[in-house]
């Protein structure tokens, strides 16, 4: 049986901050989604603040390291959206206070 859930596979990803605002991945509202199959196969659906982000390959595979570390866990995928565009209302309110979104 899979003890991996949703919510395991953000607080895994909840580890990785952006270097840029110092807020984690989570807090910021770019991960979208984390599918859990029955498998511990995980995929994690996510966005950047920007699609010219320098550091794009960079912080996809910290979250798969992040995911990597759960015990169980079988494949991992980590896809890039685009769609819906991130902006600064999907963020925690302490992320939108810190960097003025409020």
């Amino acid at each position: 049986m899979c003890n991996i859930t949703k919510e395991t596979a953000f607080e895994a990803i909840s580890t990785v901050i952006d270097p840029e605002v110092g807020f984690n991945l989570v807090e910021m509202g770019l991960i979208y989604d984390a599918i859990v199959d029955d498998a511990c196969n995980v995929h994690v659906i996510m966005t950047l603040s920007t699609q010219g982000c320098p550091l794009h390959q960079m912080i996809k595979q910290w979250v798969y390291e992040a995911v990597e570390k759960l015990d169980g866990v079988g494949t991992i995928e980590v896809e890039v959206v685009w769609e819906p565009a991130w902006n600064i209302s999907m963020a925690d309110d302490n992320v939108k206070k810190a960097l003025g979104g409020m």
